[in-house]
């Protein structure tokens, strides 16, 4: 059994690390790889690996979108994010495309802020690209009370409030501070705080202090956004966190039973991101 990320770039990947000992613990006899795919040559390396024997892949930036238009069978989820993150080739030949990055994103909060509700107050993000709206898609369908989208260009923010219906609202950044005050998660779904990439300041000393912060960064897994919300405070939420809760459900659909949740991939993955000496 064979499965892979696919991504550019995919070197940073992590994935790798995390099927790679669920296997070994479920003594499987399967391999998941990296696979960097050009830009622009997406729909034709995804047949070269199905053609290859491949169960299927993950996907990771820029070609979620990609590969929901590639699927035979996008599931409602991923129709709803408008990206699929997990592809599954079946023996008859067709695509089957999900979007697990939800499911990962409300594991996570389960894990790290137990007993939070997240029906009792809005969520509000900050970010509008493809994260967000999965992300947002995810929390309505959990029972968040409303979900607000503040990011710098609005017009990205409407587009994917209006696609999600009314409990979606869009905001611009300027408006993030009045808005803050009223929240119960405030999730980064912004590249800010990413390893070198600029970021920006939130107004996090405006939020309720029974408020929990989220990252979908892991690298670094403490960002400037989660170690201000820890200085204030308020219980945080990792990137990584997400992406193992996230790779859950792929690996059951890769090699066809669930991993050992026993394992500390978690323990691996923080080994692997600690700067070499």
């Amino acid at each position: 059994m064979k499965a892979a990320v696919v991504g550019n770039p995919i070197a940073h990947s992590l994935s790798p690390l995390i099927h790679g000992a669920w296997l070994k613990a479920g003594a499987l006899d399967g391999t998941y790889e990296r696979v960097l795919i050009p830009l622009g040559a997406f729909p034709a390396e995804i047949h070269r690996l199905q053609a290859q024997g491949l169960s299927g892949v993950n996907v990771t930036l820029p070609f979620k979108e990609e590969a929901l238009a590639l699927a035979d069978e996008p599931s409602p989820r991923a129709v709803l994010a408008g990206a699929a993150n997990l592809l599954v080739f079946g023996a008859d030949g067709r695509i089957c495309a999900d979007n697990t990055d939800g499911e990962g994103m409300l594991g996570a909060v389960a894990a790290q802020a137990p007993g939070f509700d997240l029906t009792a107050a809005p969520v509000l993000m900050f970010g509008a690209g493809g994260a967000a709206r999965g992300a947002a898609a995810a929390l309505v369908a959990a029972g968040a009370p409303s979900v607000v989208i503040v990011n710098r260009t609005l017009a990205r923010a409407e587009a994917i409030a209006a696609e999600l219906g009314p409990k979606v609202r869009a905001f611009s950044l300027g408006e993030a501070a009045a808005l803050i005050s009223d929240a119960g998660l405030i999730v980064n779904a912004t590249s800010a705080g990413l390893a070198g990439q600029p970021g920006f300041d939130f107004p996090l000393d405006r939020a309720p202090r029974a408020a929990v912060a989220m990252d979908m960064v892991y690298k670094p897994l403490i960002t400037p956004f989660l170690a201000q919300a820890a200085d204030l405070g308020l219980r945080t939420v990792d990137g990584l966190e997400m992406l193992i809760r996230q790779a859950v459900p792929s690996f059951a659909a890769f090699f066809g039973q669930a991993p050992d949740l026993s394992v500390d991939v978690r323990g691996l993955c923080l080994a692997a991101l600690e700067p070499a000496s």
